[in-house]
């Protein structure tokens, strides 16, 4: 009987799936279609096959390496701004900390789902506004998207961690404040820090993107050469991209593993 019933609901499942594929399929704009060119493809093509080499570096400070670690700066001051931002926050958002007063929590758990809420490049857009276009713009986007986000992992570690640890130093008459420095926080730290990591190789990803709306980095000089059809030109600056998140991704991937 029970198996019957995992079954319709396996069913039930796919065809929900399946009507949803269908609906959306049936939705979409395919009049761009009309204008598809295959040998204007093959151009594309044929354009990223030959890489722009003398782009890599010319000394100039506009080369795909001084932006690539400008990206890679972007990136790195953003998430610091945002672990360090992001402890405060977690301190009002822990339900363990504050259960005589939950509305504490709740309005500490509602800042960081507002502040995640909203993609970098939004952020990116505003700060450009506020502060005008350049590498900042790009930091502060990074920095408040992270803290929203960092913020509600550091919260899920501190509510996950084991309670014992905590009331044998308060047996001994530690206070609040001790217990959060001496116990919580050397305990979550290597946890913390591997987070903070992880989301340093996604901030270098977003990074690069935020230059398409002024806020600094390699996406300024990737939709330039878009816009202009320097498919060369976009061939170096993709495999630049590519190799810094794989070699970033290999030394915090290093690191991660030595916190553990």
């Amino acid at each position: 009987m029970m198996i019957r019933e995992m079954n319709r609901k396996t069913l039930l499942s796919f065809a929900v799936l399946l009507l949803l594929i269908v609906l959306s399929a049936f939705n979409l704009d395919y009049s761009g279609l009309s204008t598809f060119s295959l040998s204007m493809g093959m151009d594309v093509l044929r354009g990223l096959a030959q890489p722009d080499w003398n782009f890599l570096y010319d000394g100039s400070g506009e080369d795909l390496v001084s932006l690539l670690l400008l990206t890679i700066g972007i990136a790195c001051l953003g998430t610091m701004i945002a672990t360090v931002l992001a402890i405060p926050l977690t301190l009002l958002s822990a339900v363990n900390l504050w259960k005589a007063h939950p509305l504490v929590t709740k309005i500490g758990k509602f800042v960081c789902n507002v502040l995640r809420a909203f993609p970098e490049l939004v952020f990116a857009i505003i700060f450009v506004k506020v502060v005008g276009p350049g590498p900042f713009a790009g930091v502060m986007a990074i920095g408040v998207h992270q803290i929203g986000m960092l913020g509600k992992l550091f919260t899920e570690e501190m509510e996950a961690m084991d309670e014992r640890l905590t009331e044998e130093v308060e047996a001994v008459g530690a206070n609040f404040w001790q217990t959060i420095f001496f116990v919580r926080v050397p305990y979550l730290m290597p946890i913390y820090s591997s987070l903070a990591l992880n989301h340093f190789e996604i901030a270098v990803r977003s990074a690069a993107t935020l230059g398409l709306v002024g806020a600094g980095g390699i996406g300024a000089p990737l939709i330039f050469a878009i816009q202009t059809r320097s498919w060369s030109k976009v061939s170096i600056i993709l495999i630049g991209v590519v190799v810094t998140v794989f070699i970033l991704d290999q030394i915090t991937g290093i690191i991660r593993k030595k916190l553990r």
